[in-house]
């Protein structure tokens, strides 16, 4: 019987993963994400008795948050899950496998907000004029850097760039993103020049026969791991002194800040960062805000 139950579950999670490949379009990344949640689910309504799909209830699903909290999960961990369990059991209903939707009145827990730490347009001077330029390496670091504060792409965004991507002429490029879509990014001139520098001097020392068209390569030829292009923001920033030790993530949030500082539209914003959401892009307005009222207060003598 806990075979054939064990069996059920396993054949559902096999169509559930088909499901969001073949109909939802989401990536392989995200696939795991989702089959791990709901394996998670899956444990903690076992350990309850409740083993067969069909005993899945709207109940089993709070008490299932309830034990994340009881915890000390992130509540964007559970958020996350919350999501992930609602897409199942939804899918699930449609399948046969659920007499009704479960999880459609599942809340998710409130994420806390919390403002990203960004560097000030004086510090991203400062860190893009320290980066060394006189190693093939080194130019492959430099255009790296350049191009993620130039254009605010998520790091694996980069790491996938191809050398057909860059628009030398108008200074585009184009990012395949999240959920396989695509934008045109427009980046600035010092941002060239440290690309053309690096395809054109840096690129063809680390080439080999494999490297394919890959943009930024790897010490053996390879294209570039987003683990390498996150160390190499780490140690950069760490050579300058005083700056904050942040990511690939950090200077994407700071590009964005400093954009919508400079006086660009929400909506572009937006589009500049490949957000499906307008609300995911508004956090950078309370960044802004909250480094004005950090200025006035420092400054203002009646603050």
């Amino acid at each position: 019987m806990v075979a054939d139950v064990a069996a059920e579950w396993d054949a559902a999670l096999a169509r559930f993963a088909d499901y969001l490949t073949a109909e939802r379009g989401r990536s392989d990344h995200t696939v795991r994400a989702y089959l791990g949640d709901v394996e998670d689910l899956r444990r903690h309504c076992a350990s309850r008795g409740r083993v067969d799909i069909g005993e899945l209830s709207l109940t089993a699903l709070r008490g299932w948050l309830a034990d994340m909290e009881r915890r000390g999960l992130a509540r964007s961990t559970m958020a996350r899950r919350a999501a992930s369990a609602r897409v199942f059991t939804e899918w699930a209903s449609h399948r046969g496998l659920l007499e009704a939707d479960v999880g459609d009145r599942l809340a998710s827990p409130r994420r806390a907000r919390r403002l990203p730490t960004v560097l000030t347009q004086d510090q991203a001077a400062s860190l893009l004029d320290s980066l060394d330029d006189t190693s093939a390496l080194g130019l492959r670091d430099r255009a790296m850097v350049e191009l993620l504060y130039a254009t605010g792409v998520r790091v694996s965004e980069l790491a996938r760039l191809d050398i057909d991507d860059v628009d030398s002429g108008r200074r585009t490029v184009r990012v395949h993103g999240k959920g396989g879509r695509q934008r045109v990014v427009p980046y600035g001139v010092p941002a060239e020049r440290a690309l053309g520098a690096w395809r054109s001097e840096g690129r063809p020392h680390l080439a080999r026969e494999g490297s394919g068209p890959a943009l930024f390569l790897g010490e053996r030829g390879g294209r570039i791991d987003p683990r390498t292009v996150r160390r190499v923001v780490h140690d950069s920033l760490a050579r300058v002194e005083g700056l904050p030790d942040l990511g690939p993530h950090g200077l994407r949030h700071s590009a964005a800040t400093h954009v919508l500082e400079g006086g660009a539209d929400l909506r572009a914003v937006q589009e500049l960062l490949g957000h499906a959401s307008l609300a995911t892009t508004q956090v950078y307005t309370h960044v802004s805000v909250e480094r004005l009222r950090a200025t006035f207060e420092q400054a203002h003598p009646r603050a």
